[in-house]
């Protein structure tokens, strides 16, 4: 969403995201300006290797517990993060998160909030109300003051959240809101971000990166404001020590969906020294209440999926993994 607004304001930034982004097919371009806009990750704190001169910090949760351990050393991690910026550079926060509102005592730079419920940030979103493809409209007030009717052409609360981070940094920076107002628009996602791969008799086939619980509840709430019959999600847990270690959280939030698939685990970076699996996963739904079914083969969930989906439902294929490849595998 930076991107792109920096983008429309002709500023000539250059971008490194994590994704492929469709406005600059890839997912980097160079510019011819002093602007470097960077997607960081907190993972073996390799975040602290930039020098930022402003940053968004969106939320702060209890992941890559393989390198943290817990929570206390993420937060810590961040605290040395925010610590890198320049007294004066900015500092955007989620007023929505606590973890992100205690890194104001971690910095000298100027310090601007957004939020959704905290009526005491500096941008707000009121009067959000989404269309039948789950994208929102609202207004943004800035300091109490009304600024701009915004829409977006992407789903979910948790974007209305990203596109108010964008709006106060771009707004720091100077860029116009129409500048902004029209890229938001324009903005259509980047690729495995609740991205619609194609459809298959009727049933939506959408591919998403998420593979923590918390941004699988992000997705599932950006889900339930579209219009379909049934969701189906095929989920491929990422690592062995995060499917360990928040073996429960991934449990409760995938109870969320009408039919659960769960495919085996994404081994990344690990061997299974955790003694965990899939099965095991599935078995913590099942005592829930909730039925879950595991299947290994991509080529056997393609074809469950063909037997049974109907149409108006949509199809979900979840994690940072392979999984991917089972949407192609549906629509071919």
């Amino acid at each position: 969403m930076v991107s792109l607004c920096f983008l429309e304001a002709n500023l000539d930034p250059t971008i490194q995201v994590g994704a492929i982004l469709k406005q600059i097919n890839g997912n980097n371009r160079v510019g011819n300006s002093d602007y470097f806009i960077l997607e960081s990750c907190e993972y073996v704190e390799s975040f602290l290797k930039f020098s930022p001169k402003s940053t968004i910090v969106l939320n702060i949760d209890n992941d890559h517990l393989d390198y943290f351990k817990n929570l206390d050393n993420i937060k810590k991690a961040f605290e040395k993060y925010v610590a890198l910026l320049p007294y004066d550079g900015l500092l955007v926060l989620n007023a929505d998160d606590p973890n992100c509102l205690e890194l104001r005592s971690s910095t000298e730079a100027k310090v601007v909030t957004f939020s959704i419920e905290n009526d005491k940030a500096n941008f707000i979103a009121r009067n959000i109300v989404f269309d039948d493809k789950g994208f929102a409209k609202f207004d943004v007030y800035h300091n109490n003051s009304y600024f701009s009717e915004i829409k977006l052409s992407v789903p979910g609360k948790h974007n209305v959240l990203n596109s108010l981070a964008c709006i106060a940094l771009c707004f720091e920076y100077g860029i116009d809101k129409y500048d902004i107002k029209s890229a938001l628009l324009k903005f259509t996602g980047a690729n495995r971000r609740f991205e619609l791969v194609g459809s298959y008799q009727n049933i939506d086939i959408y591919d998403d990166y998420a593979h923590h619980p918390s941004e699988i509840l992000a997705t599932y709430n950006a889900l339930k404001n579209k219009k379909y019959r049934q969701s189906w999600i095929i989920f491929q847990p990422h690592t062995y020590s995060r499917t360990q270690n928040l073996l429960d959280d991934f449990a409760k939030v995938l109870t969320n969906f009408d039919n659960v698939i769960v495919t085996d685990i994404y081994a990344a970076r690990e061997k299974n020294t955790y003694n965990i699996s899939s099965q095991d996963l599935v078995d913590k739904i099942h005592s829930l209440g909730k039925t879950a079914i595991y299947i290994s083969s991509f080529d056997d969930i393609a074809k469950f999926i063909k037997e049974r989906a109907c149409p108006n439902d949509i199809v979900l294929t979840v994690g940072a993994g392979t999984v991917t490849e089972i949407g192609r595998k549906i629509l071919n």
